[in-house]
């Protein structure tokens, strides 16, 4: 995790957002251990009750499960949630405003795919042509 804190959101709520992350991008898969609440207080030097309230926002929002003795892991099916729940945020809140910027420069498709950031070597999450009914039961298979 990146140790740098901004003032645009709470802690908790940053740090919440970097599990989550981590989550997306299979740092942390299902049915993995999330670091112990003091390690990650004492690595980021952040009081432990900050940490556990970034953390139970995960557990309130069933994205990790708390072990008794043991710590809090990876809730089965997490991935697959919060993919689906990115996406329509990201066609709900981001797309808009990234299609306005494209109409308002006038940039075509061709402009974007010949002028734009070079794909990248192995495409992550899916390949493109690929549906996301394919990806999503792609994510069960895992």
């Amino acid at each position: 995790m990146d140790p740098q804190w901004d003032d645009s959101l709470p802690i908790y709520r940053q740090l919440r957002d970097r599990v989550v992350a981590m989550i997306l991008e299979g740092a942390l898969k299902e049915g993995d251990p999330l670091p112990s609440v003091r390690s990650v207080a004492a690595e980021f030097r952040l009081n432990p009750l900050t940490v556990l309230k970034g953390y139970q926002q995960l557990v309130d929002e069933q994205l990790v499960e708390k072990r008794r003795g043991r710590g809090m892991f990876v809730s089965e099916g997490a991935r697959k949630a919060l993919m689906k729940d990115e996406r329509a945020r990201f066609l709900e809140d981001e797309w808009p405003k990234v299609y306005a910027t494209i109409q308002r420069l006038g940039l075509s498709a061709a402009d974007l795919l010949r002028n734009g950031a070079p794909p990248p070597a192995t495409p992550w999450p899916s390949t493109p042509g690929q549906d996301q009914d394919q990806d999503a039961s792609n994510d069960d298979d895992n």
